[in-house]
């Protein structure tokens, strides 16, 4: 068996510490960690996921995409194909995810809850709630993607509820986008089924919706920027923060990622 080692500073994340290391790595999993006394000035750590990323906003399909963020230490992502279903329906849904195989990044992708966002748009395809359970059937996708329609959910929109009651059905989580919401509307959309939420501006907001059940999404992306608000949460409610971008233009990408 092929093994190979890597030294560095081991980020023990369970544990909270830091520490020389060894990695002994076989078969792609890590068989041994051992303590030194020194190592190089390189942190060994789990990879990153991006809980809520619209690949389409880098303007990359997903195996150029994957090409830059691996870089950052992404390995891999939660996507949202809503754009390019706005515009190619289940058609663009089905090229992200076979481009995305061609890599070794695991792209995660979800059922675009809402094409189009609202009844307002011009937009080049509809996806209904028939469409959501004939999507949720499929291994590749993992999940209701960002429930966008918020008023539908307070309001019990027929076909709003149709979509995550088919979530429900195939046992995949649901995924949110309500912002603004707080104290009673929250709990509502959270009750739903509902388990997250990147659209939080503020603090007072986020712990609303924690309060409601809710995982919070802390979003630093290109088009909007929450960390700061946000950061108390990663000492307050660490077991119910992640990181995202939601949007990330090419040329921030190239600089960074999480």
């Amino acid at each position: 068996m092929n093994q190979t080692t890597i030294a560095g500073q081991y980020v023990d994340i369970l544990n909270r510490n830091i520490f020389p290391a060894e990695l002994t790595i076989a078969a792609g999993r890590i068989q041994q960690v051992k303590r030194l006394e020194e190592a190089p000035d390189q942190y060994l750590l789990p990879g990153f996921v991006d809980a809520h990323i619209h690949i389409e906003s880098s303007m990359l399909v997903p195996t150029e995409f994957a090409k830059i963020a691996v870089v950052h230490g992404t390995v891999a992502t939660v996507s949202d194909p809503h754009e390019i279903a706005n515009v190619c329906g289940v058609a663009g849904i089905d090229y992200m995810i076979a481009n995305a195989a061609q890599s070794p990044l695991k792209f995660n992708f979800g059922a675009p809850s809402c094409v189009p966002a609202t009844s307002f748009e011009t937009a080049g395809a509809v996806i209904n709630a028939r469409d959501i359970e004939v999507l949720l059937q499929r291994n590749e996708i993992k999940y209701l993607a960002e429930m966008m329609n918020f008023p539908g959910v307070l309001h019990n929109d027929e076909e709003v509820m149709a979509k995550i009651a088919a979530a429900k059905l195939w046992n995949k989580p649901v995924d949110g986008h309500a912002p603004g919401l707080r104290g009673a509307e929250a709990k509502q959309y959270a009750g739903a089924g509902i388990t997250t939420d990147h659209e939080c501006v503020s603090l007072e907001e986020a712990l609303d919706k924690i309060a409601a059940g809710m995982y919070i999404l802390i979003r630093e992306g290109s088009a909007a920027r929450n960390f700061e608000a946000l950061a108390p949460l990663l000492r307050s409610h660490p077991g119910k923060v992640m990181f995202c971008s939601d949007d990330k233009h090419p040329d921030e990408l190239l600089t960074g990622h999480i």
